[in-house]
């Protein structure tokens, strides 16, 4: 929804994908401090704000939503670049055909856009999910040592830092190691076969 916000013709265009952009030029350790003290149960600014005391990333509850919050807005600026070029390869002529037979918005981007935008929509999935796997410096400078909330935010590399290098197991390592590149082969084979599927029709 947002690509196709950034990709109509609104004033300011280039100005709101640069907004949006700029967290993807962000240094993960400046990133990291300015969340740290959003989620701040004492002094943060989000508790500030709504007048209340959630502990956003000590709570074992919540601390996954928060970090995945952190990791959405990350890459958004990514994802809509992707879906902005995707959408920018849809002719002009399919929706003004449209128009024509009395099709709105709403028609036009649930029988135009999402099917011609279906590629991108899966290759950003597809991608998303690996770098779920993959996340380790958000977590690694925005939880503590310590924090009880950190065995639910660890991702596999997190966990093969945790094995191969803090607790000196190696053998651990290798087999978080093993199973990270099982689920990127097996993931990126069902891209590689959707991909083709979608060529031959």
């Amino acid at each position: 929804m947002l690509a196709v916000f950034l990709n109509g013709k609104i004033r300011g265009r280039g100005i709101y994908r640069t907004i949006f952009f700029l967290p993807m030029v962000a240094a993960p350790a400046a990133v990291a401090m300015v969340w740290r003290w959003l989620y701040n149960s004492e002094f943060g600014l989000i508790n500030h704000i709504f007048h209340i005391k959630i502990n956003w990333i000590s709570d074992p509850n919540i601390a996954v939503i928060s970090i995945a919050v952190i990791g959405i807005w990350s890459i958004i600026g990514y994802n809509m670049i992707l879906f902005i070029s995707g959408l920018q390869e849809i002719p002009a002529d399919y929706y003004e055909a449209s128009s024509l037979d009395g099709a709105n918005g709403i028609h036009q981007f649930f029988n135009i856009t999402i099917p011609l935008l279906s590629p991108t929509i899966f290759f950003v999935t597809i991608t998303r999910v690996i770098g779920g796997f993959m996340v380790f410096d958000l977590i690694f400078m925005v939880m503590d040592r310590d924090n009880p909330a950190l065995p639910k935010t660890q991702s596999l590399v997190f966990l093969f830092y945790r094995y191969a290098f803090r607790d000196q197991n190696k053998g651990m390592g290798a087999a978080v190691v093993v199973v990270l590149l099982l689920i990127v082969i097996i993931i990126t084979a069902i891209q590689m076969l959707a991909q083709k599927k979608g060529l031959q029709l």
